[in-house]
């Protein structure tokens, strides 16, 4: 049977002289670090930035240029009410999802002591990430954005600045879906003040000149349906890669399954807590359902 290079590497890490540990610095204590997870990549932070400006433009178009202008009090007060929540939820989950730790595996544990801590049976393999010095939990992959091995890796996002891992992949999910709602609904209501503008007269309409209204008016309507599309997609994978307990990299890489398989009811439980309630789709929620033990190395 052809070995791929994963497997060859996996085999080489199963050697005891592969894991060096008097080469690995102890990690730092668990007081000296600090409670805030945050990436510090340019890149990523910048996307984020811009994340939260295409929101802010999105509000500042949906409610000085369509609603406020609008004869229609109810109309307004109930779709500003709307757009507003849901774009509230949105940044509130890409907060959570980008300041969340996804699952780090502690940076620098493949020390001698620690190795012997774990008390191994004869012919139980562990691995080493040589790029962070960890001794790597099953279906963990290293990132080189964050530098750190995350448990259920799914990818690295640019636009939350973070890894989508074990820890905030609910989060993320959230963000999606709510980016995913905001800009449906103002597709909706473009479609809607254009009509109105049309029906009526344009200077009426709006609280801007007609040309700017409309140069407005188009550059939501290019936002929304690319965000609609974008997000609407991020969303099914993740669910599916949810319900199916099997992760992007995973996929990717066609890794050989080696954990228990479980229903689609428990594979969501896992990620957005037990019992289902509306708890579910709110970011603010932290899933109780306990989380798997960082420290379980067995393979």
């Amino acid at each position: 049977m052809m070995i791929t290079p994963v497997y060859r590497s996996r085999d080489i890490e199963r050697k005891p002289e592969y894991l060096q540990p008097e080469k690995c610095v102890p990690p730092p204590s668990r007081s000296s670090l600090g409670t805030m997870w945050f990436i510090r990549d340019g890149c990523g932070i910048a996307c984020a930035v811009v994340t939260w400006m295409l929101v802010f433009y999105a509000d500042f178009v949906v409610l000085l240029v369509m609603l406020v202008p609008s004869r229609d009090y109810v109309y307004s007060v109930i779709n500003g009410t709307l757009f507003n929540t849901l774009a509230f939820l949105a940044l509130a989950s890409h907060f959570r999802a980008m300041l969340t730790d996804p699952g780090a595996v502690p940076k620098g544990n493949a020390t001698k002591e620690f190795i012997e801590s774990l008390q191994l049976k004869p012919g139980q393999v562990v691995y080493k990430c040589p790029k962070c010095c960890s001794i790597k939990p099953d279906r963990a992959h290293h990132c080189s954005v964050c530098k750190r091995c995350i448990r259920k890796m799914d990818h690295h996002c640019p636009w939350v600045n973070n890894c989508v891992g074990e820890n905030n992949q609910k989060y993320f999910v959230l963000f999606t879906m709510y980016i995913a709602l905001i800009s449906l609904h103002a597709l909706i209501m473009v479609g809607f003040h254009f009509l109105y503008c049309f029906e009526e007269d344009w200077t009426k309409c709006s609280s801007f000149s007609p040309p700017t209204t409309v140069i407005l008016l188009i550059l939501l309507c290019f936002e929304a349906l690319l965000f609609l599309i974008f997000t609407s997609v991020m969303f099914g994978t993740q669910v599916h890669s949810i319900c199916t307990d099997e992760t992007g990299i995973e996929q990717l890489k066609k890794e050989e399954r080696r954990w228990a398989k479980k229903t689609k009811w428990m594979n969501m439980k896992a990620v957005f807590g037990h019992p289902f309630s509306i708890a579910w789709l709110s970011p603010f929620a932290t899933p109780d359902q306990g989380k798997a033990d960082p420290y379980q190395y067995v393979v």
